[in-house]
């Protein structure tokens, strides 16, 4: 039998016991991705085991809260817990977003445990063609 160890993920692991769980006051950083895609930046968030009703995301001018939290499963009352390593309690993010995204339209989806959000940029802020206007009244210096 081959096992493989990971000494960080043990450090990791026990902080994670000395600390507790995040709290409304104290939450737990939560894993993301972004990338820009086309014409909107994506922001994916980890939420594993995170029921899609306790998730809260707020915009207030251009700063972005995610906002979960990862309860408890109920057990029945003969069931003694062998091993705990996924983290409970509140998780959050905040992201400060350019002002050249339009953060009216932002989309958000949540599947596989994987809260996605669609952020377009304002149509402002995307490149366009200026026209160079030919000018008709052209006058001649003669001197």
């Amino acid at each position: 039998m081959l096992m493989r160890t990971d000494p960080f993920r043990e450090l990791d692991r026990l902080a994670q016991h000395l600390m507790g769980p995040g709290t409304w006051s104290r939450p737990s950083p939560m894993p993301m991705d972004a990338y820009r895609e086309g014409d909107e930046y994506v922001v994916a968030f980890d939420l594993p085991g995170v029921s899609a009703d306790a998730i809260d995301i707020d915009v207030e001018r251009n700063m972005l809260t995610v906002k979960a939290e990862r309860r408890p499963v109920t057990k029945a009352d003969d069931v003694q817990m062998e091993l705990s390593e996924r983290p409970l309690g509140v998780f959050s993010r905040q992201l400060v977003l350019a002002d050249t995204l339009d953060t009216e339209h932002i989309r958000a989806d949540y599947e596989a445990g994987v809260l996605t959000l669609r952020i377009p940029i304002a149509e402002r802020a995307k490149p366009r063609k200026i026209t160079i206007g030919v000018g008709s009244d052209r006058k001649e210096i003669s001197g």
